[in-house]
């Protein structure tokens, strides 16, 4: 029984990990500001986290994967599955004129295995890293003429993360979690230029600028987690986690051709880098958090992660980029159930969740920081035994119309479902 869940279950796993990586690859976040560094980086957890705020380096329960702090893992009582499928629908404006964009797909597919429960847990699963989806058009003159350049550049891809990881508790309430993941995927970067003249007409050939960066790499991350009993199953839980990235393997491919022909590797054209090796350096992520909780009634709490972006370094690049700064991010979030073991009730048996989420994004444009501020919304309903239809909900901007940066309005939707199942323990025991 256990062997034919396992392999169903692994079967679904790389479902998914086809999925992401050519159907929705990236899409988890447009903006604008993807266009710098790596991409927009996804520190919100899975769905349930996302309903709270992003929030799960000290909070996690036996019927939801924890992905945020491997150590809470241990908490996972049962066989766990969980994906979900994200939307996203953006309002991007500038002091001059404004866009609407929309995307989504396949977010995240993650399994748990609780090998001995509260004791030692497994779990594998695929997960977005980095986001990049971005078109932004520049029209300038050209100096002495009554030409006009026009310039359409498009980013997509960004970096998925497939990872195992492990938590075991090591003392009486008190457990750790280590975590590898291979990171892997390509951001692709073009740039049209066309010559326009007084009337918008083409003039001449338009030219194209292709850039492929490819990486593949193993990081590592570690976790701590510890719940302090206070009588009456209430909780004061502490966690922190501490992940390396460092330098990140990849390979450049770039090229100089006409409109449509760059990204042709035997086509005319002037080849700038053929698929040369080299590294981005990322830095170290730092969370840590603490949240209060009543075991099957309510929990909140608040969470804070760093990440010192003033030591990135482009692909191959010799010294750390002027565009990037030091970036943190604040969750105050929680969680309410009305009556977790009501019979009669399927709403009062739900999870509702609420959250507020602040993030100073590592980009400096025009030496202006970008933030990003949004509330959360979420639930998980019950549908069958201990198995959950999860949402959440987030309403947030980032940026300013102000010295020449981008005012981002926008709305995520995450739909996400867990199926649970406890049943292979105790047919185990009684077999």
């Amino acid at each position: 029984m256990l062997k034919n869940k396992i392999h169903v279950a692994t079967l679904i796993l790389f479902m998914g990990c086809f999925a992401i990586h050519h159907i929705s690859y990236g899409q988890f976040s447009s903006s604008t500001y993807s266009s710098l560094g790596i991409g927009v980086f996804n520190n919100s957890g899975l769905t349930q986290n996302q309903g709270m705020g992003g929030m799960g380096v000290s909070f996690g329960n036996s019927y939801s994967i924890n992905h945020v702090n491997p150590a809470v893992s241990v908490k996972n009582g049962a066989f766990g599955f969980q994906a979900a499928f994200n939307y996203n629908k953006l309002t991007a404006a500038t002091e001059l004129s404004s866009e609407d964009l929309d995307g989504g797909g396949l977010s995240y597919v993650a399994m748990s295995f609780p090998l001995i429960p509260r004791k030692f847990t497994m779990g594998i699963g695929l997960n977005q890293l980095t986001g990049v989806d971005y078109n932004i058009t520049v029209n300038s003159p050209v100096v002495n003429t009554d030409l006009v350049s026009n310039n359409t550049i498009v980013g997509t891809g960004g970096l998925s993360q497939v990872y195992l990881q492990s938590g075991f508790q090591i003392y009486k309430n008190l457990s750790l979690g280590v975590e590898g993941a291979y990171t892997f995927g390509s951001t692709i970067r073009t740039n049209q230029l066309n010559l326009l003249d007084a009337d918008l007409n083409a003039v001449g050939i338009s030219s194209e600028y292709y850039e492929r960066l490819t990486y593949s790499d193993v990081v590592f991350k570690g976790g701590i987690y510890y719940a302090q009993p206070l009588g009456n199953q209430q909780y004061l839980n502490v966690g922190a986690i501490y992940q390396v990235f460092g330098d990140v393997n990849g390979r450049e491919f770039a090229k100089m051709a006409e409109s449509g022909q760059a990204s042709i590797p035997n086509s005319v054209g002037d080849v700038i880098a053929d698929n040369i090796s080299g590294s981005v350096f990322i830095p170290a992520k730092l969370g840590y958090g603490v949240t209060y909780e009543k075991i099957n009634k309510f929990a909140v709490g608040v969470e804070a992660q760093f990440q010192d972006f003033s030591s990135y370094q482009a692909f191959n690049a010799s010294s750390p980029s002027e565009n990037m700064g030091k970036a943190y991010k604040i969750s105050l979030g929680g969680q309410y159930i009305p009556n977790a073991f009501s019979l009669e009730s399927l709403l009062s048996r739900s999870t509702i969740r609420a959250g507020i989420e602040y993030e100073r994004l590592p980009f400096q444009v025009n030496q202006n920081n970008v933030d990003d501020i949004g509330i959360n919304f979420g639930t998980s309903i019950p549908i069958y035994s201990l198995s959950l239809l999860n949402l959440a909900l987030k309403a947030g901007t980032r940026g300013t119309i102000n010295d020449g940066l981008v005012r981002e309005n926008y709305i995520k939707v995450s739909l996400g479902l867990s199926i649970n199942d406890n049943s292979w323990f105790y047919k185990k025991v009684f077999e």
